[in-house]
């Protein structure tokens, strides 16, 4: 049930359902856009049998140009009370919006604080110009405290460094690579029937039993394939900094040459190059990071 209905998402920006508490003041969240892939070398500090050794892994780059926070928002039984809005006219202007929908509230009107913040896309080098606005949560030790940090962030910039920490775990929520209307074969991986069973491969051989008379929704059925939101949880930060050490030979194919800050993840995480990858603070990991010894990145050409 977890991956039904397997249909197209609603939203290239993807809905973060669920935030981790914690005292800490700061964002729970961030944003950035997948570049691409490479390959590293680390000192193994887990508790496998390759503890102390060199291994190998795969690792995604996922560039994070800093966040502009243009709005405050308070909820209050899982209902919006009020948005603050920033004064500042420039950045209304380049969102196209107005302070028509500003309110103001206290921390004793409310119950939980987010942030509205928007992407710059048009910092990157992939052609993109559109911003993409996302609510973000806020932790601290009670709710005056969320308010009071919120506020400081108003009409500022935020980079990832100020959110996230080399080593530490996150969860990344991303629509996947979109694959169009596909069989059952290819979306489910039912086996082909034999060539001289019913003069069709590619189908499955029954819609279920005669009672109850419908199609029960466990059966294989074409459908839409990709383009689905999915959550991956504890996702480790290899390493992240400055554009000019990551950058690869002639650029991330599809995406080109890094001009922000990164963060490099280990392993794989969902969606084509140049999608908008939200992050968050994960949810089931706590505790503080280790640093990772990484002793090989590959800058080698991806063209």
């Amino acid at each position: 049930m977890a991956f039904r209905p397997r249909k197209r998402a609603l939203s290239q920006v993807p809905n973060v359902r669920a935030w981790p508490q914690t005292s800490e003041k700061k964002l729970c969240g961030f944003a950035g856009y997948k570049a691409g892939m490479t390959h590293i070398t680390y000192i193994d500090d887990t508790e496998s049998p390759s503890k102390g050794s060199e291994v190998f892994a795969s690792a995604t780059v996922i560039e994070c140009p800093p966040m502009t926070v243009y709005g405050v928002r308070g909820y209050k039984a899982g209902q919006v009370v009020a948005d603050i809005i920033t004064p500042d006219e420039k950045i209304l202007k380049f969102l196209g919006t107005s302070k028509k929908k500003d309110g103001k509230f206290s921390a004793s009107d409310v119950s939980e604080i987010f942030v509205l913040t928007y992407s710059r896309p048009d910092m990157t080098g992939m052609g993109k110009k559109t911003p993409e606005r996302m609510e973000i949560a806020v932790g601290g030790k009670d709710v005056a405290e969320k308010l009071e940090f919120a506020l400081s962030l108003l009409g500022k910039e935020v980079k990832a460094s100020e959110v996230f920490k080399q080593g530490e775990f996150i969860d990344t929520i991303a629509i996947t690579k979109g694959k169009g209307w596909q069989g059952t074969v290819k979306k489910f991986g039912t086996a082909q029937q034999r060539r001289k069973a019913t003069g069709k491969r590619r189908h499955i051989g029954s819609l279920g039993a005669w009672h109850p008379g419908y199609v029960h929704y466990t059966v294989p059925r074409p459908g839409q394939m990709g383009y689905h939101k999915r959550t991956e949880v504890n996702k480790r930060i290899m390493k992240m900094g400055a554009p000019a050490e990551i950058n690869p030979s002639g650029g991330f194919t599809h995406f080109g040459v890094l001009k922000n800050e990164y963060l490099m993840i280990k392993g794989s995480v969902a969606g084509p190059q140049k999608r908008l990858i939200r992050l968050r603070h994960a949810v089931r990991i706590t505790g503080a990071p280790k640093v990772p010894e990484i002793k090989y990145v590959s800058l080698e050409s991806k063209q």
